[in-house]
């Protein structure tokens, strides 16, 4: 209670250094403080929160299907959205983010990782991250699917400005067997020495 009183006490000189401190003052000096602190907790409160770029990438590449089912069911008469391959999907997913990605770069055959030529889907060196699309295309496939996105993460652990790769796995077939099990086996944070690599999975339908 005295380390109380002082602290207050403490908190007066600063405000009112010429006014004298007396015990009548203190519960005064209490609400203030309370109402001050109030305030700061409802201005937390009421704040409203930033999403961090690779939120707003998951959350639009979990609108994949929705995007498309509009687009291909428009009233004006254009061409119908059809995925046999993995440039399909790519080729959406880039309408889809880049005009708010303004460094969004599309594949780069020429970029040399841990001596071996790595092919990207896109990548974004402002907010350091890459997107990995995946086409399923068969059951064979969809199967083995797991190993190939290992590969995937294995070559990335090296990239120096990757923290964050995106899987968006698109299975219209829904080929894979498992796919609550491989988005939890993607879904995690890996550790290579001093280097984190954050995965995360988006699989569509």
């Amino acid at each position: 209670m005295k380390q109380s009183l002082k602290i207050l006490g403490a908190i007066y000189m600063v405000v009112n250094p010429k006014a004298p401190m007396t015990s009548e003052k203190l519960p005064q000096i209490l609400d203030q403080l309370i109402k001050v602190r109030d305030g700061l907790a409802t201005a937390k409160a009421t704040t409203p929160k930033l999403e961090s770029p690779i939120a707003r990438v998951l959350a639009a590449l979990d609108s994949f299907g929705e995007c498309v089912r509009y687009l291909n069911t428009r009233r004006s008469k254009g061409a119908i959205l059809q995925f046999s391959s993995e440039a399909d999907v790519q080729d959406t997913i880039y309408l889809m983010l880049r005009p708010w990605i303004l460094d969004l770069t599309p594949e780069n055959p020429n970029e040399k990782v841990a001596n071996t030529y790595s092919i990207k889907d896109f990548s974004s060196r402002a907010n350091r991250f890459v997107i990995e699309a995946k086409f399923v295309r068969s059951k064979e496939h969809g199967k083995s699917i797991v190993g190939e996105l290992n590969d995937d993460i294995e070559t990335y652990r090296y990239h120096p400005h990757c923290d964050d790769l995106v899987f968006f796995i698109y299975d219209p077939d829904n080929f894979i067997p498992d796919s609550l099990a491989l988005s939890t086996h993607l879904m995690s944070s890996r550790i290579y020495g001093s280097k984190a690599l954050r995965c995360h999975a988006v699989i569509k339908p």
